[in-house]
């Protein structure tokens, strides 16, 4: 039987991609990962997680990335047709669940109602899977956190390669990261592809920058 699990990185913050992560396995190899120490990525240190990644890698039947980029997240929270993030985080599951074709299928789910998000989920699929969608699946199943570990090296190869491309540091990326609230400050015009520009924290950031010009002029 074939398992798959699924989770994501990057969700939350204002700069930077979101990585959703499907990594499926032979049932019979599942014991393997809590052999190896796999858990919700985040209990585990960076250095763990890289060192992981790779022994997921070799004990994986396969594994699909998918980078959603900030325009495309941008897009989703402002869509005016009811999309939404969570929704298209769906569809983005859908797309592993359809390219993988599971038996079974495990789940983090993004949104509070679960009966819903299941729902909106079965829609989008042309394969037969047995569809697991919990809260915090990351935790109780070994191929979501091994999911959830992929996901998590994604978004930190990824703030490295927008680290070496700006020249500084972004820190975490997340709003609450006050080196990356100066970042967005101080560099709102300069890099525009790497913001979500839909988050509130980017949104104040340029009201506050228009602001200064208008009492400038």
């Amino acid at each position: 039987m074939l398992i798959l699990g699924i989770d994501e990185a990057g969700k939350g913050p204002c700069i930077g991609s979101m990585f959703i992560v499907g990594a499926m396995f032979e049932e019979k190899n599942l014991d393997e990962l809590k052999n190896i120490g796999v858990k919700d990525s985040k209990l585990l240190i960076h250095k763990k997680r890289i060192e992981l990644g790779e022994k997921i890698k070799k004990i994986a039947k396969k594994i699909e990335v998918i980078q959603v980029r900030p325009k495309e997240i941008d897009g989703a929270v402002e869509s005016e047709d009811g999309l939404n993030l969570n929704w298209l985080e769906a569809l983005k599951q859908a797309e592993i669940i359809n390219e993988l074709k599971p038996d079974r299928t495990f789940i983090d789910c993004p949104s509070p109602n679960i009966k819903k998000y299941r729902e909106y989920l079965q829609k989008l699929l042309k394969v037969k899977t047995e569809l697991i969608v919990e809260h915090k699946a990351d935790v109780r199943y070994s191929a979501v956190s091994a999911a959830s570990i992929i996901a998590k090296c994604a978004r930190e190869e990824e703030v490295r390669k927008i680290e070496k491309f700006v020249g500084e540091s972004i820190g975490s990326g997340y709003p609450s990261n006050p080196i990356c609230q100066e970042f967005i400050k101080n560099n709102i015009d300069k890099y525009p592809k790497i913001f979500r520009k839909s988050w509130m924290t980017y949104k104040n950031h340029k009201r506050a920058k228009m602001q200064k010009k208008l009492d400038e002029f």
